[in-house]
């Protein structure tokens, strides 16, 4: 992925909140190019299981603000077609990808992955 070192306003810094307890990750990218974030959880330990990503960080119960969520084996909601997981989702694979990224893209995401049992969810 290019960054811009230009002009800043063509720049965008989207932060995430990945899935080993709750780490941060900065990705950085440019206006009009797809941008990943990634996000995997291990399916031999948990099993094929229900995710979802939204934007700010997630709560003890479900995504805030949620864009993007699966049931496990395929996407059942999603707020945009540009956001996909292009992954493979029965293999733990659950990044995001924001196609044609926009400087409203920029912030916080989180990436939450249901892990059954109490306060076992990864996010």
């Amino acid at each position: 992925m290019r960054l811009c070192r230009i002009l800043p306003s063509c720049c965008l810094v989207l932060s995430l909140m990945a899935v080993t307890g709750v780490s941060a990750l900065t990705v950085r990218g440019s206006v009009g190019q797809d941008v990943t974030l990634p996000c995997r959880y291990s399916v031999t330990d948990h099993g094929v299981t229900m995710m979802c990503w939204g934007r700010g960080e997630p709560t003890l119960s479900w995504c805030n603000n949620m864009i993007i969520s699966t049931d496990g084996q395929s996407v059942n909601s999603r707020l945009s077609e540009r956001y996909q997981l292009l992954g493979q989702l029965t293999g733990g694979d659950v990044s995001l990808t924001i196609l044609h990224a926009q400087e409203s893209d920029s912030g916080l995401y989180g990436c939450r992955v249901e892990i059954p049992g109490w306060f076992n969810d990864q996010k």
